[in-house]
């Protein structure tokens, strides 16, 4: 079943009652000229088995522990966002499978040329999907790309995702002056971001999900970073993002501030349609048979993760 992904913007009362999360808004509960009945109207609760993402973007937001740890318990993401507004922090169960140890003992011994083909299948969808979404959005035929996919090695030693990477950032936002990808440039930078980190939550929550450890990479092994493996999972569904981009950038919106309108529609990003296997289904969905999968590379069953090959 898909999850819903619950967006808080405004101040709100977060708390847990009967296994459901309790919503109430404090302009309501504070004014002394309404009536019990109609503030207890008001009062909204979503089932927190229902939940799968809760973004908290108002510093004036409370939420009870005993939320936290309700939802946490049904292992949902829980990002918060900073004063621009901007998601700045994620947090995740520590267990989110039965057993969460053995499957730790299988990631963590998990050979070195494994873990290359492992990136190098990564890097493969990850061009491949490019590819689909410069198609897509700017009708370009890129043999070039569909090349470098099939010439990934082992570890991609060639660095063929950076190539890749040059050439598809300067043609899908080529028409906007100063646009490099840079988390700090020009916009749809900011939109970008947004989506990333909304895609990120998604992919360390599936991780947990499937008993993995989202901060030990197959390729990623930044010290600082506690998501290398949501990280580098995350890279074949980025060009799901960016081409939801492209769709809002070729719509006319001005995209210089991230509106709750532009929010909204990058907050569907768990349920974009995607397909694996031949099999359709919501983004979240589909990531959950990605960290499935790759669980069972882990653990020796089989040795391809199942990754989306965008239409």
């Amino acid at each position: 079943m898909i999850k819903r992904t619950l967006y808080f913007g405004n101040p709100a009362y977060l708390s847990v009652r009967l296994s459901q999360l309790e919503i109430r808004l404090p302009e309501v509960e504070k004014n002394t000229t309404l009536s019990s009945n109609f503030k207890e109207s008001s009062v909204k609760r979503i089932p927190i088995e229902d939940i799968g993402v809760v973004v908290l973007d108002n510093r004036q937001i409370t939420i009870t522990q005993g939320a936290l740890g309700a939802l946490l318990d049904n292992n949902v993401a829980i990002i918060s966002c900073d004063e621009q507004r901007m998601p700045s922090g994620l947090m995740l169960p520590l267990a989110g499978n039965t057993t969460q140890s053995e499957r730790f003992r299988h990631q963590i011994e998990a050979s070195l040329p494994l873990k290359k083909q492992l990136w190098q299948q990564t890097i493969q969808a990850k061009i491949i999907n490019q590819s689909a979404v410069l198609y897509s959005q700017r009708g370009m035929e890129c043999g070039n790309m569909e090349a470098w996919a099939k010439q990934v090695k082992s570890g991609d030693t060639d660095n063929l995702e950076g190539r890749a990477a040059a050439f598809y950032w300067q043609n899908l936002f080529g028409n906007i002056k100063g646009f490099h990808r840079d988390r700090d440039g020009v916009a749809p930078n900011n939109l970008l971001n947004y989506g990333y980190a909304i895609l990120r939550a998604v992919v360390a929550r599936s991780l947990v999900g499937s008993g993995l450890l989202p901060t030990l990479g197959i390729h990623h092994h930044n010290r600082y970073n506690a998501y290398c493996l949501a990280d580098d999972i995350m890279e074949p569904y980025r060009p799901y993002v960016d081409r939801l981009v492209a769709e809002i950038v070729g719509s006319g919106a001005n995209i210089t501030e991230l509106t709750p309108e532009l929010k909204s529609k990058l907050l569907s990003i768990p349920i974009l349609d995607v397909v694996i296997n031949g099999r359709r289904s919501p983004l979240m969905i589909g990531v959950g048979m990605t960290t499935a999968s790759l669980y069972r590379c882990y653990s020796g069953e089989i040795r391809k993760i199942a990754y989306p090959i965008m239409e």
